[in-house]
């Protein structure tokens, strides 16, 4: 079920703001460089609300 949800979006070290040219800019704070939402890397730590989604999901399996 990791795989499902094993992207930069959806860890805890993400961050999406907004340009102030238009678009938006994805940086992982924890590694200290701009990534995009669907990249994934073995250092993720999923946010709390995906962590229970997971658990959820492993339980009705």
């Amino acid at each position: 079920m990791t795989k499902r949800y094993h992207c930069c979006a959806t860890c805890m070290h993400f961050s999406a703001k907004k340009k102030t040219e238009g678009g938006m800019r994805y940086d992982c704070i924890r590694l200290g460089y701009e990534t995009k939402p669907t990249y994934t890397f073995s250092c993720w730590d999923p946010k709390e609300h995906i962590k229970r989604l997971m658990e959820k999901e492993n339980q009705s399996s």
